[in-house]
């Protein structure tokens, strides 16, 4: 056959099928904080199920697992530190009110 005479077939291009990142031995569970850290981004929030490439069900379980870790304050919500900092600009002066009466 000519090229021209099979416009729909396209040509077989091979690719390396990436692993799970749950493998069927691993337990989701809030108390396995080595799997639930892989599914948390450095800011405390949990990773996107395109990013994760998890199941809808994984992805789910996964998410239900940081919640209740964090309720049991296992995880922090916040993984911010600089929120916490105070700087210069922040504090209170109490003599400041006064002057602007």
């Amino acid at each position: 056959m000519e090229k021209s005479k099979r416009p729909f077939l396209k040509s077989k291009l091979f690719f390396r099928r990436r692993l799970p990142p749950i493998q069927s031995g691993d337990r989701i569970d809030y108390r396995n904080m080595s799997l639930i850290s892989r599914f948390i981004s450095e800011q405390g929030k949990i990773l996107s199920r395109r990013v994760n490439r998890l199941t809808l069900k994984q992805q789910r379980l996964i998410t239900i697992a940081i919640k209740q870790a964090r309720i049991l304050s296992s995880l922090p919500f916040l993984n911010n530190e600089k929120q916490f900092e105070r700087t210069e600009s922040t504090t209170r002066t109490p003599g400041l009110r006064a002057r602007n009466r």
